[in-house]
């Protein structure tokens, strides 16, 4: 935070809007972010397509170790994974990552594509529905999810707009992976889930596509959304007979801190409630698709639910648009020849 704060204020000194764009970075709750590259040469920006160039380049390198882990962690082999939902927003790569992936790692070659790459944060929530529906169409599925999100290529020296001051405070860079598992695991088995989009909002976060790359656009309305929103959340709950102030774990998108204090106070749940949630903020910053990735690997370290437990997970992006399910925390024997290390990230039309 100190950093980002300094390099601000280096960088944007005497500009009429830095105080308050100082203000909004330090209300951000962020205290430290990674970042695929040194600080400097991140703020220089080479070009977009250097910049590309360095995505494809760390895409590559970062991917593979993640989903090793994925893997074991869930108790299958590359082999056993029907499909790859491949995730981001903050590059651009044809073909997808998914066919360098098959290639390199392992996996069938008729394994399904599943590329998202314009939902945003929202797109970490609709990997897992998008998931749940292929192991719905083949029930003993497994399929593999990965969230590349290299939010600091992103990063516009010359965008010094109130809205662009605080992104650059808040994003940073992750890479995340889970499995679902159409049978056996251990996680969140997604027993419903739904999609919703706030009408008229497309323009409120959205990329200017310009010769230097991608250029985040943030409407200073973003951060009230959660207000028409958790009706939407509160209705998915109702009718699958749960109120949603009642659950036992929620694994929510931590776009920024009002989204978390105001989903909160919205739904009648306890900020505790979300403290996974707030962990992935404080200690990454919002690594959009990812969050709710890393805020389902809290919850597994912590200490998992009990079996039965009841859950929501929601992740909210551009459109405005949010991917939302309910589950259960299940566990199954797994009989599988690869046993996993831990109990780390999962879904049964499972999140394993």
């Amino acid at each position: 935070m100190e950093e980002t704060l300094r390099l601000a204020e280096r960088l944007h000194g005497g500009k009429p809007q830095l105080p308050l764009a100082l203000r909004l970075i330090q209300n951000t709750g962020v205290q430290k972010r990674h970042i695929v590259r040194p600080l400097e040469e991140t703020i220089n920006h080479p070009g977009f397509e250097k910049r590309n160039q360095i995505y494809e380049y760390e895409s590559k390198k970062r991917c593979p170790e993640v989903i090793d882990r994925a893997l074991v962690n869930a108790g299958v082999a590359p082999a056993d994974i029907d499909a790859i939902i491949y995730v981001s927003c903050t590059g651009f790569l044809m073909p997808s990552l998914t066919a360098w992936l098959i290639n390199t790692m392992g996996f069938r070659f008729d394994t399904r594509q599943i590329p998202i790459a314009q939902l945003g944060c929202a797109a970490g929530g609709a990997a897992i529905n998008r998931a749940y529906d292929f192991c719905a169409a083949h029930p003993e599925a497994n399929v593999l999810i990965v969230s590349c999100e290299l939010c600091s290529l992103c990063y516009q020296p010359v965008d010094d707009n109130i809205g662009s001051l605080l992104s650059d405070g808040l994003f940073g860079d992750a890479v995340a992976a889970a499995v679902m598992r159409g049978v056996g695991g251990v996680g969140v088995e997604v027993e419903r889930h739904g999609s919703y989009l706030i009408p008229n909002t497309e323009d409120w976060i959205s990329y200017a596509v310009r010769e230097t790359g991608f250029h985040f656009q943030l409407d200073r309305r973003v951060p009230g959304t959660m207000e028409p929103l958790a009706p939407v959340l509160r209705e998915l709950s109702a009718g699958h007979g749960w109120d949603v102030r009642d659950l036992d774990f929620y694994v929510i998108h931590a776009g920024g801190p009002r989204i978390l204090d105001d989903l909160a106070k919205f739904l009648d749940v306890d900020r505790e409630m979300f403290r996974h949630s707030w962990a992935t903020l404080t200690e990454y910053g919002n690594i959009a698709s990812a969050v709710v990735l890393d805020a389902l690997r809290r919850l597994f370290e912590e200490k998992p639910p009990k079996i039965g437990a009841t859950g929501l997970i929601a992740g909210f992006g551009p459109g405005i648009t949010a991917e939302m399910a309910l589950g259960r925390w299940a566990a199954s024997k797994v009989t599988d020849s690869i046993r996993p290390k831990n109990t780390e990230p999962m879904t049964r039309k499972q999140v394993a």
